[in-house]
């Protein structure tokens, strides 16, 4: 036998396996589908998001204020435009902050009242700021899932934010979001906090009125929360006031009645009120949009709320202006090539942060000579 036979009949016997070629396999998805649903943005002009805005066109809405929470420099350029166009259409809204301790219900309750509002012919945008992780910058963003009802209604729109780990969790750009959406035609806006902290003074600013989300039965009433916040409240709501908890809420309210008498009286004239509800329930919400009519009426008779609403304009001036501060220092070239130098000196216990900082606001300030 030759060696090409012996290598032919030594290939024939290497393997009993013999495998057939089979036929391609379709994709999992249609590719059509997959196009249907891939299309891109559609991109408009300045006066195209503007008159969107106006008509009250979500999706218009919607990428406006993304654009506001991009940071690239191009989106925060043609955001500002759109809000200097939409300027003029807003101010015509209810703007209440809304916050509480962690498990009060924010969610169930600004669903409950919301679909009050809505019913009678208000038309809503919650601004709900969700924490974003300190690792990785990350949000949930899931208040449409939490609020399922109010989602749906189309009288409503729910915009959740991520906080991007600015001071307390009150999204930076909130302010600019609630322009647009007044614009469109939302009489009235909720903005809702991640919690009690320091950034109930930055939704303050920014809102007309401030509603306190309370517990009952959880601890001693007054001291679950910092004095300033309540000081703060134009009403605080007792909520998940059913079932066996309804004694318990009656006496936090007792508690907290008493309390806001040993504060001093407010600019406005008002006099802070304690109620109590359900929002699984529906009970007592009523009550407490009777309780922010009254106050609105009170302070526009009053000159107040408009007052009020010139101070918040000019809070926010300065606060812009630390921010463009902040961003231009950090994003000029030269400082970023210092910033790494010093730091490794301040961690080497070369050179102390007070001088470091220093040192580099010099240099910053030195250039813009």
């Amino acid at each position: 036998m030759s060696d090409k036979d012996l290598d032919k009949k030594e290939e024939d016997f290497k393997s009993a396996l013999h495998i057939q070629e089979g036929v391609d396999q379709p994709e999992s998805i249609n590719p059509e589908v997959i196009k249907k649903f891939r299309k891109r943005k559609v991109q408009y002009s300045i006066d195209g998001y503007v008159n969107g805005i106006k008509e009250g066109n979500r999706t218009v809405l919607g990428q406006a204020i993304t654009l506001i929470e991009s940071n690239l420099p191009e989106h925060i350029e043609l955001a500002q435009t759109i809000i200097e166009k939409c300027l003029p259409f807003s101010c015509n809204s209810i703007r209440i902050g809304i916050t509480g301790v962690p498990g009060v219900g924010k969610s169930t309750f600004i669903e409950s009242l919301g679909r009050c509002i809505t019913k009678k012919g208000g038309k809503l945008a919650v601004l709900a700021v969700d924490p974003s992780s300190e690792k990785s910058k990350g949000s949930i963003l899931g208040d449409k899932t939490r609020m399922e009802e109010l989602a749906t209604d189309p009288n409503a729109f729910i915009r959740p934010s991520p906080s991007e780990g600015s001071l307390g969790g009150v999204a930076r750009k909130t302010r600019e979001t609630i322009i647009l959406c007044e614009a469109a035609g939302f009489n009235v806006i909720f903005i809702e906090t991640v919690g009690v902290g320091q950034s109930e003074t930055a939704v303050h600013s920014m809102a007309d009125f401030f509603l306190l989300l309370m517990l009952a039965g959880a601890g001693d009433e007054l001291q679950g929360i910092k004095r300033g916040i309540m000081e703060m409240a134009d009403t605080i709501a007792i909520t998940k006031a059913d079932g066996e908890n309804v004694d318990k809420a009656n006496m936090a309210k007792i508690e907290y009645q008493n309390a806001l008498h040993l504060f001093p009286p407010t600019e406005s004239g008002w006099i802070p009120k304690v109620l109590t509800c359900s929002a699984f329930k529906k009970e007592g919400i009523n009550d407490i949009w009777d309780t922010i009519e009254e106050y609105i009426s009170l302070t526009k008779n009053s000159n107040y709320f408009e007052l009020k609403r010139k101070e918040q304009a000019k809070y926010w001036m300065y606060e812009s202006i630390n921010e463009l501060l902040k961003n231009n220092f950090y994003n000029t070239s030269e400082i970023k090539a210092m910033l790494k130098s010093y730091e490794n000196d301040v961690l080497k216990g070369k050179m102390n942060s007070f001088l470091a900082s220093k040192l580099l606001v010099d240099k910053f300030l030195k250039n813009r000579k």
